[in-house]
């Protein structure tokens, strides 16, 4: 990425990061236009990087570049406060296009992350009777944990029919059958991790 960036007119490198903690300070101190951003990093993630960049209000614009593009790790990036979210295996010129309208504060988003970006939107909300309770979450976290019911039953202090009850109203909220499948549509739905 280096060599391409640096051998096209119109761009200059300012530096390169090996991961994120280096790269919030590297952008901090050379305060470059566009920050061009991984996910999947040593010494702290992308999506840290980026929080932590707006946090610090840095001027750059991020543009996230990665090979990973599901909804668990683009809309965290988004959320963070990333300008755009591009792949890695676009075309020299989509990158070269996308880094320019970032610099001028313009979003940019791969054709496949912004069609599951506006699928995303355009799912149904889960009706606020749906949304789960504190104690629903945490019943759903120890479950995840593979917490047997006793087990939750003893760390939450209830009994294990209520821990019961909770996973049969976990159930229906989430649309599902059993623990396993709680479990990943929490974490598809991004309520787990």
């Amino acid at each position: 990425m280096r060599g391409m960036f640096a051998s096209a007119p119109g761009f200059e490198v300012l530096g390169e990061a090996a991961g994120g903690t280096e790269g919030v300070e590297l952008a901090l101190r050379l305060d470059p236009d566009v920050v061009l951003m991984d996910l999947r990093m040593p010494a702290g993630s992308g999506v840290e990087a980026i929080a932590e960049l707006a946090r610090r209000g840095a001027r750059a614009r991020v543009l996230v570049l990665t090979t990973y593009d599901t909804d668990s790790d683009t809309i965290p990036a988004i959320e963070a406060g990333a300008t755009g979210y591009l792949l890695k295996d676009a075309p020299r010129e989509e990158l070269f296009a996308g880094v320019r309208a970032a610099a001028e504060g313009r979003t940019v988003l791969s054709p496949a992350v912004a069609s599951r970006l506006v699928s995303a939107v355009r799912r149904p909300a889960a009706p606020a009777d749906r949304a789960l309770s504190a104690r629903e979450r945490e019943v759903l976290e120890l479950v995840a944990r593979g917490t047997s019911n006793r087990g939750i039953a003893r760390e939450l202090f209830i009994s294990e029919a209520t821990v019961k009850t909770h996973l049969t109203h976990l159930y229906a909220k989430l649309g599902v059958r059993d623990r396993a499948a709680a479990v990943a549509a929490a974490y598809e739905r991004g309520i787990l991790g």
